[in-house]
Protein backbone atom coordinates (compact mmCIF):
# COMPACT_ATOMS: atom_id res chain seq x y z
CA UNK A 1 0.00 0.00 0.00
CA UNK A 2 1.20 3.32 -0.94
CA UNK A 3 2.43 6.11 1.82
CA UNK A 4 -0.94 8.54 -0.44
CA UNK A 5 -3.42 5.99 -0.23
CA UNK A 6 -2.63 5.31 3.76
CA UNK A 7 -2.76 8.82 3.81
CA UNK A 8 -6.28 9.29 2.51
CA UNK A 9 -7.48 6.14 4.54
CA UNK A 10 -6.54 7.77 7.30
CA UNK A 11 -8.39 10.84 6.41
CA UNK A 12 -11.79 8.85 6.23
CA UNK A 13 -10.68 6.88 9.34
CA UNK A 14 -10.62 9.78 11.49
CA UNK A 15 -14.56 10.39 10.97
CA UNK A 16 -15.27 7.08 10.92
CA UNK A 17 -13.32 4.93 13.01
CA UNK A 18 -14.52 7.33 15.97
CA UNK A 19 -17.92 5.97 15.18
CA UNK A 20 -17.43 2.62 16.35
CA UNK A 21 -15.45 3.80 19.45
CA UNK A 22 -18.99 5.54 20.45
CA UNK A 23 -21.15 2.36 19.56
CA UNK A 24 -18.39 0.95 22.28
CA UNK A 25 -18.97 3.52 25.12
CA UNK A 26 -21.93 5.07 24.54
CA UNK A 27 -23.43 8.32 26.30
CA UNK A 28 -22.55 11.87 25.71
CA UNK A 29 -22.41 13.90 23.13
CA UNK A 30 -23.87 17.65 22.91
CA UNK A 31 -27.29 16.46 24.29
CA UNK A 32 -25.72 15.77 27.55
CA UNK A 33 -25.19 12.46 29.25
CA UNK A 34 -27.60 10.35 29.47
CA UNK A 35 -28.65 8.71 32.91
CA UNK A 36 -27.33 5.24 33.50
CA UNK A 37 -29.99 2.60 31.76
CA UNK A 38 -32.26 0.74 34.64
CA UNK A 39 -32.01 -3.18 34.63
CA UNK A 40 -33.00 -4.32 30.92
CA UNK A 41 -32.94 -1.17 28.93
CA UNK A 42 -29.83 -0.24 26.82
CA UNK A 43 -29.21 3.04 25.61
CA UNK A 44 -29.95 5.63 22.31
CA UNK A 45 -27.42 7.78 20.44
CA UNK A 46 -28.26 9.96 17.74
CA UNK A 47 -26.13 12.21 15.18
CA UNK A 48 -26.99 14.30 12.54
CA UNK A 49 -25.22 14.07 8.78
CA UNK A 50 -25.81 15.85 5.70
CA UNK A 51 -23.58 15.82 2.75
CA UNK A 52 -23.25 17.85 -0.20
CA UNK A 53 -24.30 21.31 -1.03
CA UNK A 54 -26.59 22.82 -3.06
CA UNK A 55 -27.79 24.36 -6.37
CA UNK A 56 -31.40 25.55 -6.25
CA UNK A 57 -32.88 27.22 -9.07
CA UNK A 58 -30.09 29.19 -10.31
CA UNK A 59 -28.75 30.11 -6.46
CA UNK A 60 -25.60 28.00 -4.80
CA UNK A 61 -26.90 27.79 -1.54
CA UNK A 62 -23.93 28.59 1.11
CA UNK A 63 -25.91 27.42 4.29
CA UNK A 64 -29.18 25.54 5.06
CA UNK A 65 -30.14 26.13 8.62
CA UNK A 66 -32.44 23.86 10.86
CA UNK A 67 -33.02 24.41 14.53
CA UNK A 68 -33.75 21.13 16.05
CA UNK A 69 -35.53 20.22 19.78
CA UNK A 70 -35.72 17.34 20.08
CA UNK A 71 -35.42 13.44 18.55
CA UNK A 72 -38.52 11.16 19.14
CA UNK A 73 -38.93 7.60 19.35
CA UNK A 74 -41.41 5.15 19.40
CA UNK A 75 -42.31 1.28 18.85
CA UNK A 76 -44.89 1.25 16.55
CA UNK A 77 -44.79 2.73 13.07
CA UNK A 78 -48.17 4.05 13.02
CA UNK A 79 -47.75 6.12 16.10
CA UNK A 80 -49.46 9.64 15.92
CA UNK A 81 -47.16 12.78 17.55
CA UNK A 82 -50.01 12.57 20.51
CA UNK A 83 -50.13 9.05 21.09
CA UNK A 84 -48.76 7.61 24.32
CA UNK A 85 -45.35 5.58 24.50
CA UNK A 86 -42.70 8.00 22.71
CA UNK A 87 -39.61 8.38 24.23
CA UNK A 88 -38.01 12.01 23.72
CA UNK A 89 -34.02 13.32 23.30
CA UNK A 90 -34.67 16.89 24.38
CA UNK A 91 -32.26 19.55 23.12
CA UNK A 92 -32.08 22.39 25.61
CA UNK A 93 -31.78 25.00 24.23
CA UNK A 94 -32.66 23.91 21.01
CA UNK A 95 -29.85 23.75 18.48
CA UNK A 96 -29.54 25.81 15.00
CA UNK A 97 -27.41 23.44 12.38
CA UNK A 98 -26.10 24.37 9.37
CA UNK A 99 -26.73 21.04 6.93
CA UNK A 100 -24.11 22.35 4.65
CA UNK A 101 -21.29 21.78 7.44
CA UNK A 102 -22.04 18.02 7.85
CA UNK A 103 -19.31 17.26 4.93
CA UNK A 104 -18.08 14.20 4.61
CA UNK A 105 -18.61 12.00 7.58
CA UNK A 106 -19.26 14.70 10.12
CA UNK A 107 -21.79 13.96 12.45
CA UNK A 108 -23.92 16.93 14.82
CA UNK A 109 -24.35 15.12 18.15
CA UNK A 110 -28.01 15.08 18.96
CA UNK A 111 -27.58 13.28 22.10
CA UNK A 112 -28.97 10.13 24.34
CA UNK A 113 -31.93 8.97 25.93
CA UNK A 114 -32.23 5.35 27.97
CA UNK A 115 -34.09 2.92 26.06
CA UNK A 116 -36.17 -0.34 27.35
CA UNK A 117 -34.54 -3.19 25.42
CA UNK A 118 -36.60 -4.17 22.05
CA UNK A 119 -37.45 -3.40 18.88
CA UNK A 120 -38.48 -0.18 17.66
CA UNK A 121 -39.59 1.62 14.43
CA UNK A 122 -40.65 5.12 14.18
CA UNK A 123 -37.75 7.94 14.76
CA UNK A 124 -39.12 11.90 14.76
CA UNK A 125 -37.36 15.01 14.37
CA UNK A 126 -39.00 18.06 15.26
CA UNK A 127 -38.26 21.41 14.35
CA UNK A 128 -38.76 24.48 15.80
CA UNK A 129 -41.45 26.82 14.43
CA UNK A 130 -40.01 29.99 12.40
CA UNK A 131 -41.33 32.79 14.75
CA UNK A 132 -41.60 35.48 12.10
CA UNK A 133 -39.58 38.21 13.45
CA UNK A 134 -35.88 38.78 13.79
CA UNK A 135 -33.58 36.09 12.26
CA UNK A 136 -35.71 32.59 11.17
CA UNK A 137 -34.73 29.65 13.06
CA UNK A 138 -35.14 27.76 9.80
CA UNK A 139 -33.30 29.69 6.71
CA UNK A 140 -30.92 29.69 3.82
CA UNK A 141 -27.95 32.02 2.49
CA UNK A 142 -27.47 32.16 -0.78
CA UNK A 143 -23.51 31.89 -2.42
CA UNK A 144 -21.94 35.65 -1.83
CA UNK A 145 -24.82 36.71 0.66
CA UNK A 146 -24.76 37.34 4.25
CA UNK A 147 -28.97 37.41 4.60
CA UNK A 148 -31.01 34.48 5.91
CA UNK A 149 -34.38 33.65 4.09
CA UNK A 150 -36.70 32.38 5.37
CA UNK A 151 -37.30 27.93 5.37
CA UNK A 152 -41.21 27.47 5.16
CA UNK A 153 -41.11 24.47 7.03
CA UNK A 154 -44.45 21.67 6.88
CA UNK A 155 -46.63 21.88 10.10
CA UNK A 156 -45.29 18.26 10.28
CA UNK A 157 -41.99 19.80 11.07
CA UNK A 158 -43.26 20.85 14.61
CA UNK A 159 -45.00 17.40 15.45
CA UNK A 160 -41.70 15.70 13.74
CA UNK A 161 -40.69 14.34 10.50
CA UNK A 162 -41.45 10.70 10.46
CA UNK A 163 -38.68 8.39 9.48
CA UNK A 164 -39.37 4.32 9.36
CA UNK A 165 -36.24 2.77 10.50
CA UNK A 166 -36.54 -0.40 12.64
CA UNK A 167 -34.09 -1.12 15.08
CA UNK A 168 -33.56 -3.49 17.65
CA UNK A 169 -32.09 -2.39 21.85
CA UNK A 170 -30.28 -5.27 23.71
CA UNK A 171 -29.97 -5.03 27.31
CA UNK A 172 -27.00 -3.25 28.32
CA UNK A 173 -25.72 -2.17 25.00
CA UNK A 174 -25.73 1.36 22.93
CA UNK A 175 -26.95 1.49 19.48
CA UNK A 176 -25.98 4.24 17.49
CA UNK A 177 -28.76 6.22 14.70
CA UNK A 178 -27.76 8.36 12.12
CA UNK A 179 -30.13 10.76 10.99
CA UNK A 180 -28.94 12.02 7.44
CA UNK A 181 -31.09 14.89 6.24
CA UNK A 182 -30.58 15.53 2.88
CA UNK A 183 -30.18 19.11 2.59
CA UNK A 184 -30.19 19.17 -1.00
CA UNK A 185 -33.12 17.40 -1.93
CA UNK A 186 -34.93 18.83 0.62
CA UNK A 187 -34.73 22.67 -0.61
CA UNK A 188 -37.84 23.65 -2.94
CA UNK A 189 -37.54 27.21 -4.67
CA UNK A 190 -41.10 28.33 -5.17
CA UNK A 191 -42.22 30.53 -8.12
CA UNK A 192 -42.75 33.30 -6.08
CA UNK A 193 -38.82 33.16 -4.91
CA UNK A 194 -39.72 31.43 -1.40
CA UNK A 195 -38.26 29.17 -0.28
CA UNK A 196 -39.47 25.34 1.11
CA UNK A 197 -38.44 22.53 3.08
CA UNK A 198 -39.73 19.11 1.44
CA UNK A 199 -38.12 17.02 3.86
CA UNK A 200 -35.73 14.05 2.77
CA UNK A 201 -34.62 11.83 5.50
CA UNK A 202 -32.93 8.83 6.45
CA UNK A 203 -31.94 6.98 9.03
CA UNK A 204 -29.48 4.30 10.11
CA UNK A 205 -27.24 2.33 12.02
CA UNK A 206 -23.83 3.98 12.34
CA UNK A 207 -21.54 2.01 10.11
CA UNK A 208 -17.89 1.90 9.64
CA UNK A 209 -17.48 1.05 6.42
CA UNK A 210 -16.48 4.29 4.00
CA UNK A 211 -14.97 5.15 0.77
CA UNK A 212 -12.88 7.39 0.03
CA UNK A 213 -10.42 9.03 -2.81
CA UNK A 214 -9.46 12.21 -4.59
CA UNK A 215 -11.25 13.93 -7.44
CA UNK A 216 -9.43 16.55 -10.01
CA UNK A 217 -12.37 18.66 -11.27
CA UNK A 218 -10.01 21.05 -13.29
CA UNK A 219 -11.15 23.69 -10.84
CA UNK A 220 -14.60 23.45 -11.18
CA UNK A 221 -17.56 23.46 -8.51
CA UNK A 222 -20.55 21.80 -7.68
CA UNK A 223 -18.42 18.17 -8.25
CA UNK A 224 -20.94 15.36 -6.40
CA UNK A 225 -19.42 11.94 -5.46
CA UNK A 226 -22.23 9.42 -4.41
CA UNK A 227 -22.68 5.64 -3.56
CA UNK A 228 -25.01 4.32 -5.43
CA UNK A 229 -27.09 0.82 -5.01
CA UNK A 230 -29.37 0.11 -7.73
CA UNK A 231 -29.75 3.73 -9.14
CA UNK A 232 -30.73 5.01 -5.64
CA UNK A 233 -28.63 7.23 -3.71
CA UNK A 234 -27.30 5.98 -0.63
CA UNK A 235 -24.84 8.32 0.62
CA UNK A 236 -23.46 11.71 -1.39
CA UNK A 237 -21.15 14.43 -0.87
CA UNK A 238 -18.88 17.16 -2.64
CA UNK A 239 -15.15 17.07 -2.46
CA UNK A 240 -12.96 19.31 -0.35
CA UNK A 241 -10.59 22.25 -1.81
CA UNK A 242 -7.93 19.59 -2.18
CA UNK A 243 -10.60 17.15 -4.06
CA UNK A 244 -11.26 14.59 -1.01
CA UNK A 245 -14.17 13.21 -0.74
CA UNK A 246 -15.56 10.89 1.66
CA UNK A 247 -18.84 8.39 1.75
CA UNK A 248 -19.19 7.47 5.41
CA UNK A 249 -21.26 5.01 7.27
CA UNK A 250 -21.75 2.84 4.44
CA UNK A 251 -23.97 -0.68 5.77
CA UNK A 252 -22.14 -3.80 4.54
CA UNK A 253 -24.90 -5.26 3.95
CA UNK A 254 -25.53 -3.40 0.84
CA UNK A 255 -21.73 -3.79 -0.21
CA UNK A 256 -20.51 -3.45 -3.36
CA UNK A 257 -21.74 -0.27 -4.41
CA UNK A 258 -21.45 1.37 -7.54
CA UNK A 259 -19.53 4.94 -7.41
CA UNK A 260 -20.97 8.17 -9.18
CA UNK A 261 -19.21 11.53 -9.73
CA UNK A 262 -20.92 14.44 -11.49
CA UNK A 263 -19.32 17.96 -12.15
CA UNK A 264 -20.67 20.83 -14.21
CA UNK A 265 -19.44 20.73 -17.89
CA UNK A 266 -17.88 17.34 -17.20
CA UNK A 267 -19.00 13.51 -18.43
CA UNK A 268 -19.66 11.62 -15.98
CA UNK A 269 -17.24 9.37 -14.35
CA UNK A 270 -18.75 5.73 -12.40
CA UNK A 271 -16.84 3.25 -10.66
CA UNK A 272 -18.55 -0.29 -10.48
CA UNK A 273 -18.48 -2.88 -7.61
CA UNK A 274 -16.83 -0.84 -4.67
CA UNK A 275 -16.86 -2.70 -1.54
CA UNK A 276 -17.09 -1.48 1.69
CA UNK A 277 -17.43 -3.81 4.46
CA UNK A 278 -17.14 -2.33 7.78
CA UNK A 279 -13.53 -1.35 6.26
CA UNK A 280 -12.21 2.17 4.22
CA UNK A 281 -11.82 1.75 0.62
CA UNK A 282 -9.86 3.79 -1.40
CA UNK A 283 -10.70 3.87 -4.93
CA UNK A 284 -7.68 7.10 -5.53
CA UNK A 285 -4.76 9.04 -3.86
CA UNK A 286 -4.20 12.78 -3.68
CA UNK A 287 -1.12 11.48 -5.89
CA UNK A 288 -3.35 9.53 -8.72
CA UNK A 289 -6.52 11.76 -8.85
CA UNK A 290 -9.52 10.56 -10.75
CA UNK A 291 -9.09 13.35 -13.28
CA UNK A 292 -13.06 14.92 -15.07
CA UNK A 293 -13.49 15.24 -18.85
CA UNK A 294 -14.96 18.30 -20.26
CA UNK A 295 -18.49 17.20 -21.69
CA UNK A 296 -20.97 19.97 -23.71
CA UNK A 297 -23.96 19.34 -21.80
CA UNK A 298 -27.88 20.13 -23.22
CA UNK A 299 -30.70 20.35 -20.72
CA UNK A 300 -33.61 18.23 -20.27
CA UNK A 301 -36.69 20.44 -19.02
CA UNK A 302 -40.01 20.37 -18.41
CA UNK A 303 -43.31 21.02 -16.11
CA UNK A 304 -44.64 18.20 -13.88
CA UNK A 305 -48.44 18.57 -13.11
CA UNK A 306 -50.62 16.83 -10.67
CA UNK A 307 -53.85 15.31 -11.93
CA UNK A 308 -56.72 16.63 -10.20
CA UNK A 309 -58.45 15.03 -7.01
CA UNK A 310 -54.66 14.00 -5.27
CA UNK A 311 -53.60 15.68 -2.60
CA UNK A 312 -50.79 18.95 -2.47
CA UNK A 313 -47.73 17.27 -3.03
CA UNK A 314 -43.98 18.23 -4.63
CA UNK A 315 -43.16 16.40 -7.38
CA UNK A 316 -39.31 15.96 -8.66
CA UNK A 317 -37.24 14.80 -11.29
CA UNK A 318 -34.15 12.75 -11.81
CA UNK A 319 -32.25 11.77 -15.13
CA UNK A 320 -30.71 8.09 -15.07
CA UNK A 321 -28.53 6.39 -17.62
CA UNK A 322 -27.14 3.26 -18.02
CA UNK A 323 -23.22 2.82 -18.36
CA UNK A 324 -21.50 0.06 -20.06
CA UNK A 325 -22.82 -3.27 -21.32
CA UNK A 326 -23.50 -6.73 -19.89
CA UNK A 327 -22.52 -7.64 -17.60
CA UNK A 328 -19.12 -5.24 -16.66
CA UNK A 329 -22.04 -2.54 -16.83
CA UNK A 330 -23.60 -0.32 -14.43
CA UNK A 331 -27.71 -0.79 -15.24
CA UNK A 332 -29.06 2.43 -13.97
CA UNK A 333 -27.26 5.21 -12.06
CA UNK A 334 -28.53 8.71 -10.65
CA UNK A 335 -26.93 11.48 -13.01
CA UNK A 336 -28.84 14.94 -11.64
CA UNK A 337 -32.20 15.36 -9.62
CA UNK A 338 -34.24 18.57 -9.11
CA UNK A 339 -37.45 19.63 -7.07
CA UNK A 340 -40.38 20.28 -9.51
CA UNK A 341 -43.19 22.47 -7.95
CA UNK A 342 -46.56 22.22 -9.68
CA UNK A 343 -46.09 26.20 -11.65
CA UNK A 344 -42.40 25.71 -12.28
CA UNK A 345 -40.27 24.83 -15.09
CA UNK A 346 -37.66 22.42 -13.94
CA UNK A 347 -34.46 22.31 -15.45
CA UNK A 348 -31.39 19.63 -15.26
CA UNK A 349 -28.16 20.47 -17.34
CA UNK A 350 -26.94 17.40 -18.70
CA UNK A 351 -23.63 15.64 -20.22
CA UNK A 352 -23.68 14.74 -23.23
CA UNK A 353 -20.28 13.26 -23.45
CA UNK A 354 -19.53 9.69 -23.12
CA UNK A 355 -19.50 8.12 -19.52
CA UNK A 356 -16.78 6.87 -18.65
CA UNK A 357 -16.76 3.36 -16.46
CA UNK A 358 -13.98 1.70 -14.14
CA UNK A 359 -14.07 -1.70 -12.75
CA UNK A 360 -13.56 -1.65 -9.16
CA UNK A 361 -10.18 -3.71 -8.35
CA UNK A 362 -7.34 -3.53 -5.41
CA UNK A 363 -4.86 -0.99 -6.26
CA UNK A 364 -4.88 2.62 -7.90
CA UNK A 365 -5.12 4.18 -10.14
CA UNK A 366 -8.39 2.67 -11.77
CA UNK A 367 -8.84 2.73 -15.69
CA UNK A 368 -11.46 4.06 -16.95
CA UNK A 369 -12.50 3.85 -20.57
CA UNK A 370 -15.86 5.67 -22.50
CA UNK A 371 -18.86 3.83 -22.77
CA UNK A 372 -20.05 4.93 -26.57
CA UNK A 373 -20.30 8.48 -27.89
CA UNK A 374 -22.39 10.38 -26.28
CA UNK A 375 -24.83 9.81 -23.47
CA UNK A 376 -28.63 9.38 -23.31
CA UNK A 377 -30.74 9.57 -20.40
CA UNK A 378 -34.21 8.26 -19.23
CA UNK A 379 -36.44 10.72 -17.19
CA UNK A 380 -38.38 9.92 -14.07
CA UNK A 381 -41.01 11.93 -12.10
CA UNK A 382 -42.43 11.44 -8.84
CA UNK A 383 -44.19 13.02 -5.77
CA UNK A 384 -45.56 11.46 -2.73
CA UNK A 385 -48.82 9.77 -2.78
CA UNK A 386 -48.27 9.40 -6.66
CA UNK A 387 -47.15 6.76 -9.02
CA UNK A 388 -43.66 7.45 -10.67
CA UNK A 389 -43.90 7.97 -14.29
CA UNK A 390 -40.57 7.48 -16.60
CA UNK A 391 -39.78 7.81 -19.94
CA UNK A 392 -38.21 5.66 -22.51
CA UNK A 393 -34.64 6.46 -23.32
CA UNK A 394 -33.91 10.22 -24.49
CA UNK A 395 -31.48 11.97 -26.40
CA UNK A 396 -31.02 15.74 -24.88
CA UNK A 397 -31.69 18.61 -25.58
CA UNK A 398 -35.44 17.38 -24.34
CA UNK A 399 -38.54 19.01 -23.53
CA UNK A 400 -40.67 16.23 -21.26
CA UNK A 401 -43.62 17.81 -19.73
CA UNK A 402 -44.96 14.86 -17.02
CA UNK A 403 -48.97 14.27 -15.26
CA UNK A 404 -48.78 11.77 -12.18
CA UNK A 405 -52.31 10.65 -10.94
CA UNK A 406 -52.59 9.59 -7.36
CA UNK A 407 -51.08 5.96 -5.92
CA UNK A 408 -54.92 3.58 -6.43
Amino acid sequence: MTRTMKTSIKAALLAVAASAALVACGGGGDGGVAPAPAPGSGTLRVALTDAPNCRVGNSELEKVFVTVERVRVHQSSDAEPSSGGWTDIAIGPAKKINLLDLLNGRLEELGTTPLPAGNYTQVRLVLSANRGSGTPENSVVRAGETDELPLQTPSAAQSGLKIIRPFTVAPNTTVDLVIDFDACRSIVLHGNGSYALKPVLTADLKHVGAIVGYIDAGGVTGVMVSAQKDGQVIRSTTIASDGAFSLSYLDSALSPYDVVITAPAKSTAAVKGVPAVNAVTAISTVAAKITMVASPTAKASGTVGLAPGGPAAIPSVRATQAIGTAPNNIPVAEISYVNAPVGTTYELALPTGPARLALFAAGVPLSFSDQGTKSSYSLEASAPDYSTVRTAVLDVPVTQNFTLNPVP
